[in-house]
């Protein structure tokens, strides 16, 4: 494909991701520069990122995604006027380019709020329980904040609505989903612990029934026996998530008691 001149920057953050990085960097292919900012991989994502000739590979020792983005954003020398935030495991899907163009052909817009399509082992789920981020913004115009085990992006000003996904499909080994999960509950654990008033999602954490709720809601969303291994793989996944939440949310109860 033929690279455009449009005024964005795709940005990725990477750690050990060489299941992942090929497969989105070759969707990125339309843009001129591609910034790729690693958090110390040992496996081959160096290696991959650097054969595409349109990466700009940077290193930074993580402490924590809202450090790194906003390092990712700032210290990379992007020129641009507009960034697409990326996980490793994502790539535009289908009129995402096209749908660039026409938005942001309105140089009044600060960003852009992106729905996902979520797939497993290659299989589309009809839908998920994860909603609509911001992951379009002006450069200039972005807040990054991290108030529980990821970054959220927030941008004063216009923001439009796309019609166009942003295609989730990670394709790492479930064991390091799962060490990925256990971090990611001791963060969140401790952004509950500290909000007030708890709203109702976090209050159904705290009792202990989110993760038969939201394991069984995430099933009927992303198409139940209609696209069943890969809906039942995807409740399994979030049933795990909300069921380590709460034992480490057990664990803080029964300490301060």
């Amino acid at each position: 494909m033929k690279r455009s001149t449009l005024p964005f920057t795709p940005v990725i953050l990477t750690y050990n991701e060489q299941s992942n990085i090929e497969s989105t960097l070759a969707s990125l292919d339309w843009a001129d520069r591609v910034v790729v900012l690693d958090s110390g991989s040992t496996d081959h994502t160096e290696k991959i990122a650097r054969s595409f000739s349109n990466v700009a590979w940077f290193a930074r020792a993580f402490d924590s995604h809202c450090s790194q983005w906003r390092y990712a954003i700032h210290e990379t020398s992007i020129h641009t006027e507009y960034v697409v935030a990326l996980d490793a495991d994502m790539r535009p899907g289908a009129g995402f380019v096209d749908e660039l163009k026409q938005r942001f052909a309105d140089r009044t817009l600060q960003g852009a709020r992106v729905p996902f399509e979520f797939r497993i082992a290659g299989t589309a789920l009809c839908g998920s329980i994860y909603p609509a981020q911001i992951r379009v913004f002006r450069k200039e115009s972005v807040q990054i904040s991290q108030p529980g085990h990821t970054q959220v992006f927030d941008v004063r000003g216009p923001v439009c609505d796309f019609r166009s996904k942003l295609i989730h499909e990670d394709r790492k080994a479930l064991n390091r989903w799962v060490q990925n999960q256990i971090k990611y509950a001791a963060l969140e654990a401790a952004r509950i612990r500290s909000s007030k008033p708890l709203c109702f999602r976090d209050r159904l954490r705290v009792t202990g029934l989110s993760p038969v709720l939201w394991g069984a809601y995430a099933y009927i969303k992303a198409g139940g026996p209609w696209k069943s291994p890969a809906s039942r793989a995807y409740a399994y996944e979030r049933l795990m998530f909300e069921a380590l939440l709460a034992r480490v949310l057990a664990d803080g109860s029964q300490a301060s008691d």
